[in-house]
């Protein structure tokens, strides 16, 4: 019997080309070896060199303590060159257009000569510690601006909505000639107290029709701002933006004057109509006019430094404490005691700190 021989089989392929020329692999290799020094560094952030001021904010954000060091060294470099921008803070519930408006307002910046730096940030998952850090995908428009910046940072740990280097990052942007720096929160609900300590304007975002209306009357993140947006107002939305403005106008003047002597303003505005965004300018303009002629401005700039100091060593001497081996040890040991009931965590906590 002959046996068939099956029509079904496979014709000898093409061989797969390699993708990467063997002289260009080694010279990504040799630029990815080569460490560029803190002069090199410096320098190039003070031409306004984007590629080198990102490189200089991971440096920044690193754990790594060759990094750490390295980062410190720039940033004194970069110290005398920095503080001389207008720095506002943005927050606001998710969905209430963050993205959308700070692309609207750079855009509008942009074309007035300014230099925009946009450092948001990104809530990151408790579960697996990740971050989408979808902001540039967001600000399609601003991403390609020759005169803007986008940096998004995972949150981490930290409280209020910031990365926990967002202050560094302002600085290495000033250096770099950015005269204003928008500083998008995470909007999660958490203390906003962080945001509105390092920066000049502070500008919260609200929906109408969301019950947002509620927050008019209770104190907290209302108290902090310098000014209420209230978003969206276009299409059917707009006659319930004017109720909400009339409502959150209401509210602002319950509160005492502010140090600053500026009486919060309440705007309605559509990012994505680009209605609103140019009055907005001008009150921010208006803001910092009366402030820096009254002497808060100055004033709060050095009580934010204070802040700063403080919140630094704060941070160094947590770090310091679970480096250490003996810490290390214990820590383990009283989680031990705590999960079988021998201890709890007030004394477990005051065992560790006396050691």
């Amino acid at each position: 019997m002959v046996k068939k021989t099956s029509a079904l089989h496979e014709k000898e392929g093409i061989s797969k080309p390699e993708t990467t020329n063997k002289s260009a692999a080694e010279k990504i290799k040799t630029s990815r070896a080569k460490q560029n020094s803190v002069d090199e560094f410096v320098a190039k952030i003070l031409t306004g060199d984007i590629t080198f001021l990102s490189r200089a904010i991971t440096l920044v954000e690193s754990t790594n303590a060759k990094h750490q060091q390295k980062a410190n060294e720039i940033l004194e470099r970069c110290l005398p060159s920095a503080n001389n921008s207008i720095r506002i803070g943005i927050t606001g519930v998710p969905g209430v257009g963050k993205s959308t408006f700070i692309e609207a307002f750079g855009k509008h910046l942009t074309t007035q000569g300014k230099k925009v730096a946009v450092l948001a940030v990104d809530p990151s998952s408790s579960v697996n510690k990740g971050s989408i850090l979808g902001d540039k995908t967001r600000m399609e428009e601003l991403v390609t601006d020759k005169n803007a910046f986008i940096r998004p940072s995972p949150s981490g740990t930290s409280l209020g909505g910031v990365a926990q280097k967002t202050r560094e990052s302002i600085i290495l942007c000033e250096a770099a000639g950015f005269d204003t720096i928008i500083i998008e929160t995470v909007g999660v609900g958490q203390s906003e107290t962080v945001v509105h300590s390092m920066v000049d304007f502070f500008l919260l975002l609200k929906l109408a029709g969301a019950g947002d209306e509620l927050q008019g009357i209770k104190r907290g993140i209302i108290e902090m701002a310098d000014a209420i947006v209230i978003n969206k107002a276009d299409g059917d939305n707009e006659k319930n933006a004017k109720i909400a403005k009339v409502e959150f106008n209401r509210a602002l003047h319950l509160y005492p004057i502010k140090e600053s002597n500026w009486q919060p303003k309440v705007i309605t505005a559509s990012a994505l109509l680009h209605i609103g965004i140019s009055k907005i300018d001008k009150m921010i303009v208006d803001y910092i006019s009366l402030t820096k002629e009254n002497g808060y401005f100055t004033l709060k700039r050095n009580n934010q430094n204070k802040y700063w100091l403080l919140a630094t060593i704060e941070q160094q001497l947590k770090d310091n404490f679970y480096q250490k081996e003996k810490i290390k040890k214990a820590l383990e040991k009283e989680i031990n005691n705590l999960e079988n009931g021998k201890t709890t965590p007030f004394n477990a906590a005051k065992r560790l700190l006396n050691i």
